[in-house]
């Protein structure tokens, strides 16, 4: 089974798609999304009063030749503008999977408000998205049935292209729980693919007949999030529950959710569920604003005859902002420190 996935999953994944619209997987579903949020709804940029930077990776399925693998960061501050106060972020990613390799980098703003007992936000997302794929490492048995080594519906040249991708969004959040919704991918961004030796526009003006034939679609996606924070009476101890729901207006709705105990604002552990797929382990720890986090997903799907498991790690650090009034055009000296 093992030496099996290895040969055929990246053709699997290519050949699954339509000769006219190639599809490879989109935003990673992380078991650890609660500490990147940014990545998933634009108005959560700036929804603390610090400074975060955070980066991690994903590695999927370890042990099976072209599984998924995921590398991003993030950063989010809030900031006052004209008397109001807004939130900003950057986000980029590059993941590979099979044959596909696609790069997303996006920036976000958002404006905040009081209302309803909390703190509201709106925000936008602009971005490039860019999307690759690898044909020149196609290969298709000689007793395969079903492909010739000539298949036109398979390119064996790398090719390549950009497209503007818009996302926006909303968050709420309370002393006690945060939540929001937010669709990704909005203006559904359609990526022409072009090879090494044409340079024709994503537009299709002037493309050899290879550019009109393979294109890649990035379909739209709706995310919610929710996150609580419980406290245990008379103990240094609270209950962190949050669960992610994804869904891309079609069949397909992922769920992904867990819970976690965290010791004075320090340390936690926690267990998680992804729906179909895979139960997880969660340890992270935060000290003097310095963060680290990591989890482990170990599959109950017949994928775990060949891959020992996933396996996700993050680091970042927060530097708190004082945004009172008493402290507002207030400087000191080095001098009299």
């Amino acid at each position: 089974m093992r030496t099996l996935l290895r040969r055929i999953l990246p053709l699997v994944l290519l050949i699954a798609a339509s000769p006219l619209a190639l599809r490879a997987q989109g935003d990673a579903l992380l078991t650890n999304f609660t500490m990147v949020p940014v990545y998933y709804n634009p108005a959560a940029a700036g929804d603390t009063d610090n400074i975060r930077i955070r980066g991690g990776a994903r590695l999927q399925w370890i042990g099976i030749h072209g599984a998924p693998q995921t590398f991003l960061g993030a950063a989010d501050t809030p900031f006052r503008f004209l008397g109001r106060r807004w939130g900003a972020g950057v986000s980029i990613q590059q993941e590979s999977i099979g044959l596909f390799r696609n790069l997303t980098a996006d920036v976000e703003l958002g404006y905040r408000f009081k209302a309803l007992g909390g703190q509201w936000s709106a925000a936008v997302q602009v971005g490039l998205f860019n999307e690759q794929f690898k044909g020149s490492d196609v290969v298709i048995p000689d007793d395969d049935d079903f492909h010739q080594s000539a298949d036109d519906a398979i390119p064996q040249r790398d090719l390549g292209g950009n497209a503007l991708d818009l996302g926006i969004g909303v968050y709420y959040v309370h002393p006690r729980f945060k939540a929001g919704l937010s669709l990704l991918h909005a203006n559904n961004p359609t990526v022409t693919f072009t090879d090494d030796n044409d340079n024709a526009s994503s537009s299709g003006g002037g493309a050899s007949d290879l550019n009109k034939k393979f294109k890649f679609t990035a379909p739209r996606a709706l995310y919610f999030t929710a996150e609580g924070n419980i406290p245990l009476k008379n103990t240094l101890f609270e209950v962190m529950p949050a669960v992610l729901v994804r869904s891309d207006f079609s069949s397909s709705v992922d769920v992904a959710a867990n819970v976690r105990l965290r010791y004075n604002r320090l340390f936690y552990a926690g267990v998680g569920y992804r729906h179909t797929d895979a139960v997880s382990l969660l340890l992270g720890a935060e000290i003097k604003g310095i963060f680290l986090a990591y989890a482990y997903d170990w599959s109950f799907s017949a994928i775990s005859r060949a891959s020992s498991g996933s396996h996700e790690i993050f680091a970042g650090y927060n530097l708190k902002l004082d945004f009172s009034e008493k402290n507002r055009n207030k400087h000191k000296s080095i001098r009299i420190m």
